[in-house]
């Protein structure tokens, strides 16, 4: 085989994997997720939806979250958010939950955010606290709609699978781990008075939010640059070893 030939095949190879880095990189960043990603079993936690614009041409108006009903959440509250308005739909329990306040016959089943907009390549946080979250369940899924002012909805509701591949449009997912001994680090719940919630602000301790998934999508947005610049310097190789290429006899 001769050498330019070699070359151009190199050159392919290079771009096929800029490519594939670009495409695998940009979903990272481009769903609706649950910041942060994991809290503690039978915890008071405050988290923040964080809802990205991933359209180039319409802006995001509304955003229904919509609570697990297996696993009902006694207290939930929300922390405004400045040109969103919050409403709060909650269902009677078939099964009471037992809190150390006493019991809890109604739990919030779904929360929509409109009034707002979320213009193209930013994104927006909504906060909200939750306890005591289940002790019998290794996650929650918190299957997302999010509108359009074009009237394109984005259902976010596949439930991601262990050991299948991520789908198109996962649901918002928060994993439980085991309840710290020491009852870990807490800081005060971010409830504020007139917010939409179930039940009135328990004297239960919040764990602190942040917005932890900033630096997986620096990650991605990293691999996506380097893809570029891999598929650009192939394509850019294939093209010199093509015009160098001499014709065969």
């Amino acid at each position: 085989m001769s050498s330019s030939r070699i070359r151009g095949r190199a050159a392919t190879v290079a771009a096929f994997a800029g490519a594939t880095v670009l495409l695998a990189a940009v979903p990272a960043f481009a769903h609706v997720t649950v910041q942060p990603a994991s809290a503690a079993k039978g915890s008071y936690s405050t988290v923040a939806f964080k809802v990205p614009n991933e359209q180039d041409s319409a802006s995001t108006i509304k955003i229904e979250v919509n609570l697990p009903a297996d696993h009902p959440i006694a207290s939930v509250s929300l922390q405004p958010v400045p040109g969103w308005t919050a409403k709060v739909t909650t269902a009677k329990l078939t099964t009471p939950l037992k809190t150390d306040d006493g019991t809890v016959n109604e739990a919030v089943t779904k929360i929509v955010w409109s009034g707002g907009k979320i213009a193209p390549g930013q994104f927006q946080q909504f906060p909200v606290s939750l306890g005591p979250l289940p002790d019998n369940a290794d996650s929650l899924v918190f299957k997302t709609l999010q509108t359009y002012d074009n009237g394109q909805v984005v259902r976010w509701i596949e439930v991601p699978q262990a050991g299948a591949a991520e789908p198109e449009n996962p649901a918002p997912k928060l994993t439980l781990t085991a309840a710290s001994s020491s009852g870990g680090s807490t800081t005060p719940g971010t409830a504020a008075p007139g917010s939409a919630a179930d039940t009135k602000a328990s004297g239960k301790q919040d764990t602190a939010s942040g917005d932890s998934g900033g630096g997986s999508d620096d990650t991605a947005r990293v691999l996506g640059v380097v893809g570029i610049l891999v598929g650009a310097v192939g394509v850019a190789f294939g093209v010199f070893a093509g015009r160098r290429r001499t014709p065969s006899a």
